[in-house]
């Protein structure tokens, strides 16, 4: 029987609609429109009295991936050699690689209580998260801005740390709040006393990962020829 298992890093994450997910790459399709996207996190942002990225000198840990950015593969592994049968080697099933700038999704076991797993380059942030899962939020309910040609709501894969559950000034910080019970909020607070009465600290933001897409400015090459972007 073959190893469910993949050689690179690859974490569990969780979220509402895997309807949002592309399975190579790390865009959303449209769930909804910004303009209603940018309603919906005010209201939000206004009921838990938090901030979102750059509020308050907030700002989350983010990784902007650029044009020639290659992502980790999830790679099955077939088996102990020797001892490999053919027909296992030839049974697993494997996906192609992630367009450059962005990243993949694997959904080994949709049916089980994991949404699915993502490849996360090696650093200190994932390196030092004792307890990770990863969430995937739009860039609008984070606070995050991109560039003005992106009109869409784009995924970012945002890392979160279980295992570090005490307050931290302006961290951004996975909560359950009274008035949401049993729904994740995600926000970051000047000083314990902003916080919502009673709130559940479930995790730290350890790191937001955000797709690069051919909108964004690439990177500068000094020659204004290819720094060009259309």
């Amino acid at each position: 029987m073959a190893l469910k298992q993949v050689i690179s890093v690859a974490l569990a994450f969780t979220s509402c609609s895997c309807n949002a997910f592309t399975t190579n790459g790390g865009t959303a399709s449209s769930r909804t429109t910004s303009q209603s996207s940018s309603i919906e996190t005010s209201a939000l942002d206004a009921a838990v009295g938090g901030n979102l990225h750059g509020e308050s000198s907030c700002f989350l840990p983010l990784l902007q991936n650029d044009e020639d950015y290659i992502a980790p593969r999830i790679v099955q592994i077939a088996g102990q050699y020797p001892g490999v049968d053919v027909e296992t080697y030839l049974a697993l099933s494997s996906d192609p690689s992630a367009d450059l700038g962005q990243w993949s999704y694997d959904f080994t076991d949709p049916n089980g209580p994991q949404m699915g797993t993502v490849a996360l380059p090696g650093m200190t942030s994932v390196y030092e998260s004792d307890d990770p899962v990863v969430i995937i939020a739009d860039h609008i309910s984070m606070g995050v801005q991109l560039t003005e040609a992106i009109t869409e709501p784009v995924d970012l894969i945002v890392l979160c740390d279980r295992s570090r559950t005490n307050f931290a000034e302006r961290k951004f910080l996975v909560l359950e709040l009274e008035d949401s019970p049993g729904v994740i909020t995600i926000s970051a607070f000047a000083s314990k006393e902003e916080m919502p009465a009673n709130p559940k600290i479930l995790g730290h933001v350890m790191l937001v990962q955000i797709p690069w897409l051919p909108s964004m400015q690439k990177k500068k090459s000094g020659f204004m020829e290819e720094d060009e972007c259309f």
